[in-house]
């Protein structure tokens, strides 16, 4: 890992365990302690995807649920990250997505950290403190991302979390048998 890691000027992350399923960059240089699933990866389309509604459902039915659902949800790399079906965009489709990711983050960075607030005033605004609120805005970017990669799979834009799970677990088998 830290020799895929020592190539990118940012990677991706996620808390092993958290209530939502969120990642964010790290820049190089970072040391990653064993509370993070680090990917060596360093695309914004990479980074859509694994953000998108498709995943999050993805990774919540295969990854363990620790007692209750406030306490937060597992990602476990084996059977999370290496059974997903990533869709197999066009080019026009994968440049959205990563336009719709960097958009997303763009957002969320700019609520973290607005200019002029004190170190008290931002000591509040963090992602779990936004995601629990879940403004229009934020609900907004998350949903177009998710019809971004919905229609990379060429999927319909009105599936219900059971039919994406579905979609998702024919396409792993149909690539685990291929």
């Amino acid at each position: 890992m830290w020799s895929a890691l020592s190539q990118l000027s940012r990677f991706i992350a996620s808390p092993k365990v958290t209530k939502h399923r969120l990642f964010v960059w790290l820049p190089a240089g970072t040391v990653p302690d064993q509370q993070l699933i680090v990917f060596a990866r360093d695309d914004d389309y990479t980074f859509g995807i694994l953000q998108s509604r498709v995943h999050e459902l993805w990774a919540r039915g295969t990854g363990t649920q620790l007692r209750e659902v406030e306490s937060g949800f597992r990602y476990t790399p084996t059977t999370t990250l290496e059974t997903f079906p990533f869709p197999h965009p066009a080019e026009e489709q994968r440049q959205t997505i990563a336009v719709l990711a960097r958009r997303l983050v763009e957002l969320r960075d700019s609520w973290l950290n607005p200019p002029g607030l004190s170190g008290d005033e931002l000591a509040p605004r963090t992602l779990t403190n936004l995601y629990n609120e879940r403004p229009t805005w934020l609900a907004n970017a998350h949903a177009d991302l998710d019809l971004a990669v919905l229609d990379a799979y060429a999927w319909p834009p009105d599936l219900d979390d059971n039919e994406v799970l579905e979609r998702l677990l024919e396409l792993n088998l149909q690539r685990s048998t291929a």
